[in-house]
């Protein structure tokens, strides 16, 4: 069994939840974190084999395609997310059931990973070609409250460094 990278519910805490992303991003800069998370995802899965890739560490767990499925749904809220937040005024940010949302249909693991890339791609033009002044805009997250531009950058970064450490987890335990 893996161990927790994050011990909130993000649904039962999502404060919390948010609290200890936040710590996993510390003082980096989440720009350069999301930038390096497709390259790190790539590089560290490349050897893997197919097997391996689909296998799950245990049963409650996810395999390393499911790993990745996940982070493209994230990825999915976190553009949806950011340019509502960016184009309105104060605009509801829904939640998402992670566990229904993984059962969805996806593309083969190298085209989901090629996929993850170019929207992540898409999403730090994005926020590199937002004027700062901008960063603070808010919606409102149904679970969270009050979110700006900048808490929602910072939160999919840490969420990149929780995952990135579960994938070692995973890696280490179905490679063998």
């Amino acid at each position: 069994m893996e161990e927790r990278i994050v011990a909130a519910d993000p649904v039962g805490d999502p404060q919390g939840y948010q609290r200890e992303l936040l710590a996993l991003l510390g003082t980096s800069d989440p720009l350069e974190v999301m930038g390096a998370t497709p390259a790190t995802f790539e590089k560290r899965t490349a050897d893997l084999a197919a097997g391996a890739v689909e296998r799950r560490p245990a049963p409650r767990e996810w395999s390393v395609a499911e790993l990745l499925g996940h982070l493209w749904d994230a990825e999915i809220a976190y553009a949806f997310r950011a340019r509502a937040i960016l184009a309105q005024d104060q605009p509801p940010l829904i939640g998402y059931d992670q566990d229904a949302w993984a059962r969805l249909a996806r593309p083969p693991f190298g085209e989901l990973l090629a996929a993850f890339g170019a929207l992540r791609a898409a999403d730090l033009a994005l926020a590199r070609g937002t004027p700062e002044a901008l960063w603070g805009r808010l919606g409102i997250h149904e679970e969270r409250g009050p979110t700006s531009f900048r808490l929602l950058t910072e939160t999919i970064a840490g969420h990149d460094r929780a995952h990135l450490l579960q994938l070692e987890q995973t890696i280490a335990a179905v490679a063998q």
